[in-house]
């Protein structure tokens, strides 16, 4: 399993970075990583073509062109009904975009048949040719995306956030209702300046990974490390600087017993670029919930080494990608769950729910 999560991680933004190589010129003007990252509604849906009796290329061709931009999922489990879809903008120097004005769009992909049948020969060529085909499949949109800063109060903006050029300021949010389970293919429209411009994203897999534990379930029963299960020394619990304040309890002390906020991340190690902010993100909600919830982070890797594989709590919890959040009330069930990126306002809304505030 080493490296596993890296593997599936970098994939997304790999293909999105291929998609968007058939783009024009850069465009500085669309360019806004140095822009202040706050939160904003989304755009309205009239500001983008309805999708309405089109399949998803003709959606696409509305556009005055490709997007010289980047869009790239932020997240890898789906399930049929609704969800969070997360995405991040950037510009072809990978740098943040954070002003840009996106929805998406889904088409199923047809399932594979005869001779693109899983096991079949040639059955990779024909997948492609399938997932191409979803083009020419209805339409559903626009899902117009909100803007979510990923900014905390000053004081808790750890030094490995501070730090990191590549560390995301912002994620883009819409929530998607998928009909059934399957391969959807996903498109975007952005505007930029007086242009509508398109990109294509990877297809989103729904229902593809059942192990992982959903609102509604039990919650695994693991043990995480506390200071004393390591002499004190908190660089071996924690790759945050300086380390956070996460790691006081044992999950398995306070499970069935206690409101926990248990979030798996690596602020050092992240692939994500979002890793260390959500960390920061929760730091400052501990602090101010004081002690209605355990809050407890628990790091990725082996001894925070990627080259030893992802600890036994990251397998029992059965995650393919960094960061997760699970709420879990005092019954040990799940309350609420996030993968990948969030606010303070988001996690604040989490919190209050699995308090009951």
């Amino acid at each position: 399993m080493r490296h596993a999560i890296v593997a599936l991680l970098c994939l997304s933004v790999a293909l999105a970075i291929a998609l968007a190589g058939c783009g024009g010129a850069s465009n500085s003007a669309t360019d806004s990583s140095s822009a202040s990252a706050e939160s904003r509604p989304a755009p309205p849906k009239s500001d983008f073509p309805s999708a309405k009796g089109k399949t998803l290329s003709e959606v696409l061709k509305e556009a005055d062109g490709p997007s010289n931009l980047v869009v790239s999922p932020a997240g890898l489990v789906y399930y049929k009904g609704r969800n969070r879809y997360t995405v991040g903008v950037f510009s072809r120097d990978r740098s943040q975009v954070t002003d840009a004005d996106v929805a998406l769009y889904f088409a199923r992909v047809p399932k594979p048949t005869g001779a693109s049948a899983p096991g079949k020969p040639n059955a990779g060529t024909a997948e492609k040719h399938v997932e191409a085909r979803a083009l020419d499949e209805p339409a559903t949109g626009p899902f117009p995306a909100r803007v979510e800063t990923l900014q905390t109060k000053p004081a808790f903006r750890a030094e490995t956030t501070t730090s990191d050029p590549d560390a995301a300021s912002v994620i883009y949010v819409t929530d998607v209702d998928f009909p059934g389970e399957g391969e959807w293919r996903i498109g975007a429209l952005i505007k930029q300046g007086h242009e509508l411009k398109s990109a294509l994203l990877p297809s989103a897999s729904v229902g593809a990974y059942k192990a992982v534990p959903r609102v509604g379930q039990k919650a695994p029963l693991i043990h995480t490390p506390t200071p004393s299960d390591v002499g004190g020394d908190l660089s071996k619990i924690t790759t945050r600087i300086p380390p956070d304040t996460q790691n006081r309890v044992d999950y398995a002390d306070v499970y069935g017993k206690e409101p926990i906020v248990l979030l798996f991340a690596t602020p050092q190690f992240c692939q994500s670029r979002v890793c260390g902010p959500v960390v920061d993100v929760a730091e400052q909600l501990k602090q101010e919930s004081g002690d209605k919830a355990n809050f407890i982070h628990m790091e990725i890797y082996k001894d925070n080494d990627p080259n030893k594989g992802v600890r036994t709590q990251v397998r029992a919890f059965h995650l393919p990608s960094e960061p997760w959040l699970f709420a879990i009330d005092r019954r040990g069930r799940i309350e609420a769950d996030i993968e990948g990126a969030f606010g303070v306002e988001k996690l604040t809304s989490v919190v209050k729910g699995l308090i009951g505030e």
